[in-house]
């Protein structure tokens, strides 16, 4: 495949996963968490970067491409492992926080609104598959796909 065949395949792969997750947010009413929405921007990052390397074609684009994928790769683990419990997520979106710091008012209050999504929950699977485990995938995928147009 040549360099533009191949980008091109990635900015589908990031475009389709980013599609995919408003579509489920926002048509499936399925809420994402903190770390859902974090993974978002490298692919948002990886279709600018891949638009650019459509005009420019030099090599430093598709190896800052495949430098974007593996934040993304990193990301996608990271939750994946604190969905399965081997290793603690971010305080302010996993279970077991400790509310002994609240009045009993504070605990009984209806003035708030919980906004807050789980992260160590897994909220939709696909085949024993939650958005963060089919995400490591892609990403691991995008990554040997802007190598591949790196080294064209």
């Amino acid at each position: 495949m040549t360099r533009k065949s191949l980008v091109l395949l990635a900015l589908a792969g990031s475009a389709l996963s980013l599609a995919g997750a408003f579509f489920f947010q926002h048509v499936m009413g399925i809420l994402p968490c903190e770390l859902c929405i974090l993974q978002r921007y490298p692919h948002a990052a990886m279709l600018a970067i891949g638009l650019l390397a459509l005009m420019v074609p030099t090599r430093w684009l598709p190896r800052l491409g495949a430098a974007t994928a593996l934040v993304s790769l990193t990301l996608a683990v990271y939750h994946s492992g604190v969905e399965r419990k081997l290793w603690s997520g971010p305080a302010d979106c996993t279970g077991g926080q400790d509310l002994s710091g609240l009045s009993g008012a504070d605990l009984l209050s209806t003035d708030f609104t919980i906004g807050t999504i789980m992260c160590d929950q897994i909220s939709f699977s696909i085949l024993g598959l939650s958005f963060a485990n089919m995400n490591v995938i892609l990403s691991l995928a995008l990554l040997g796909i802007w190598i591949a147009a790196a080294r064209r």
